[in-house]
């Protein structure tokens, strides 16, 4: 089994904002794999698939961002899963939009949701892929960008790098990192 999380935080007023592009990315993996719902379970929502013959779990935390490690250790430590076996979708807005990164380990560079879980499952040894969301335009504070929805003229960029990620994902499921990282890292 492998875990794929999308971080995002819950409620109406966060939809379709930038930071929720986790959660976006999981709805679009969810749709090309019939995933089916679970239900609520480790403080977030749950859905299953199966992919390349493996049960994947998708999970979508809904402890607000920054507290997704609860969430995530709830799953980890019920499924006895090891951390090569767990993927955490994110923002990041050190990245342009149009372009993805994947890594098998590091730090959180910033990314709350991540440090979160790394303080959680005391470990940065997991697989992150971080959706670009970015820049930041000047005169902008981050928190503010961040939980802002994308311009109109972003809209088709999205589409496409939600689509690329969740194949990342599904590369990453059947393949492993090293497949996705050299499939996807970068622009479309």
């Amino acid at each position: 089994m492998k875990l794929v999380v999308g971080l995002g935080n819950p409620g109406r007023k966060y939809t379709g904002t930038r930071h929720n592009i986790g959660w976006e990315v999981l709805a679009r993996l969810a749709e090309i794999t019939s995933a089916q719902p679970v239900g609520n379970k480790f403080e977030g929502e749950v859905r299953e698939a199966v992919v390349a013959g493996e049960k994947l779990l998708l999970l979508a935390p809904h402890t607000f961002m920054n507290l997704s490690g609860r969430s995530v250790k709830l799953a980890t430590s019920f499924y006895k899963l090891e951390t090569e076996d767990l993927l955490v979708i994110c923002d990041d807005f050190n990245i342009p939009v149009g372009e993805l990164r994947i890594r098998a380990r590091g730090s959180h560079g910033g990314q709350n949701g991540l440090a979160d879980i790394a303080n959680q499952l005391k470990t940065t040894e997991y697989t992150r892929l971080r959706v670009g969301i970015g820049p930041v335009p000047d005169g902008w504070a981050s928190p503010d960008f961040v939980l802002g929805k994308f311009a109109k003229k972003e809209q088709d960029e999205i589409q496409i790098q939600t689509q690329r990620a969740a194949e990342a994902v599904l590369t990453w499921a059947a393949e492993g990192s090293t497949a996705a990282m050299n499939r996807f890292n970068g622009k479309n």
